[in-house]
């Protein structure tokens, strides 16, 4: 039963700390779409999203409303497009990105996710015709988010991909170099891919979910950034217990705003994803958090110590307060939707390589990272290959949301707008790698992995 100074509490934290539901997301397969006509196959794709979608927006709103909650986005994740399109003749798969795009639109949703790939022992050919539609559809496109699972700990890294990627970045890059390379920032590559994962770019409805599932995925840096400021000085332990009482709270709150759009939606409820996900605004800063434990900046040293209790605390704090949590559930480090990463950035305090180290204890990886146009595909798979070998190694998801900012250079400033913010372009190592990138094939799943 809440009581008086719990729904104050409540109230403060939407009014004055930046709390929010950052997505309701449905999940739709789409497997009964599949048809060898590929216009076919997009029609029916359209017809479907369009039918199980008709009122998110709506309920959405009606939530926000009745409960003064904010709801920033709604979005809708599909079954991978590789999988629906295994069948379906021709080799452009842009065809049913359009599709998504437009039956995105009509539904009045911000975002929909699934253009995606999972690659990580393999390739099918129809992994290969969606992998080499991606620059295409996603400068062509504005609501299409799409990923690619280029490993897993059970079956290593699949190092072609790794490669290929490379190259399918700085595709999309040049597609979209009037938008400063926005067209890489709606795609995701991964190492251990969540299949209930409601924030996007890297949202698909996996092959183990139910025909229609919703998601919620809540969000609150400041929040807990205020909570620390009451305990300033004091030790680590209450800086944990004050988080993870913090995390409860926040997750409460998504669990109570699925439940109601489960019911209202008649579409059964699957995750909460407790993840901090912050936003360029003041105030709304993961990296505001870590220097609030005590770092004069954030990527001073301590930073990946400060981010892996803050990780573990929101996990243990938030599973408490929902009957199922999942997605990726912890601490986001997007440098461009960070203002406290932003300043770090550039100060210097805050390099790819620190950043790297850090994904090693956060929830997902290299995030929304500027490099400058001219860096090669080479090095980019490279870095894609560090990241996806923390995952693996670590039984743990890791992605990399890279932009190749064409005609930019190191020190400049790409500004995307809205929740993505700006981002400074950072410096990359410059050392060849190239070799290392051609040798192809796959590196082995770690011992570990047999667990069977």
């Amino acid at each position: 039963m809440l009581n008086i100074s719990d729904i104050m509490q409540t109230v403060n934290m939407i009014d004055h700390q930046h709390l929010d539901i950052r997505t309701i997301t449905l999940g739709i397969s789409l497997y009964d779409c599949a048809d060898e006509n590929i216009n076919s196959c997009a029609k029916k794709i359209y017809d479907k999203i369009c039918g199980k979608t008709e009122n998110l927006v709506k309920v959405g709103c009606e939530i926000e409303r009745e409960y003064g909650i904010p709801i920033i986005n709604k979005r809708i994740s599909v079954t991978p497009i590789a999988q629906v399109a295994a069948s379906c003749n021709g080799e452009d798969y842009s065809i049913i990105g359009h599709a998504l795009n437009d039956a995105a639109k009509e539904c009045g949703v911000n975002f929909i996710g699934g253009f995606s790939a999972l690659v990580h022992k393999g390739f099918t050919n129809s992994d290969k015709k969606l992998i080499n539609s991606i620059p295409k559809t996603l400068s062509e496109t504005e609501l299409v988010c799409s990923s690619v699972n280029v490993a897993t700990t059970k079956a290593g890294i699949n190092m072609d991909a790794v490669a290929l990627m490379g190259k399918i970045i700085k595709r999309t890059a040049e597609l979209t170099a009037q938008q400063d390379g926005l067209g890489c920032a709606k795609l995701v590559v991964f190492a251990n891919a969540v299949e209930d994962n409601p924030f996007m770019a890297g949202a698909f409805h996996g092959e183990g979910e139910a025909e229609c599932v919703i998601n919620v995925g809540v969000s609150g840096p400041g929040v807990v950034y205020k909570a620390l400021q009451e305990v300033k000085g004091k030790s680590f332990d209450v800086v944990a217990e004050t988080v993870k009482r913090t995390a409860f709270r926040i997750t409460r709150m998504g669990q109570m705003v699925a439940n109601a759009a489960s019911e209202r939606l008649k579409i059964p409820f699957g995750v909460v994803d407790l993840s901090l996900a912050p936003t360029p605004a003041q105030g709304d800063s993961v990296a505001r958090i870590l220097e609030e434990m005590g770092l004069e900046i954030c990527g001073a040293h301590g930073t990946t110590a400060a981010l892996a209790l803050l990780n573990d605390a929101v996990k243990k704090g938030g599973v408490m307060a929902s009957g199922h949590v999942g997605g990726l559930s912890g601490a986001f480090i997007p440098v461009s939707e960070d203002e406290g990463m932003i300043n770090a950035v550039r100060k210097n305090a805050l390099n790819i390589e620190k950043l790297e180290a850090m994904t090693c204890v956060c929830s997902v990886g290299l995030d929304m990272i500027a490099v400058p146009g001219d860096t090669s595909a080479e090095t980019i798979s490279a870095i894609i290959a560090d990241e996806a070998a923390i995952g693996v190694i670590n039984s743990k998801t890791t992605a990399v949301r890279i932009i190749p900012t064409p005609s930019k250079k190191f020190g400049d400033t790409v500004e995307f707008g809205g929740l993505l913010g700006a981002a400074p372009v950072m410096k990359v190592n410059e050392a060849g790698c190239a070799e290392f990138i051609k040798r192809g094939g796959r590196i082995p799943a770690p011992i570990h992995s047999l667990k069977n």
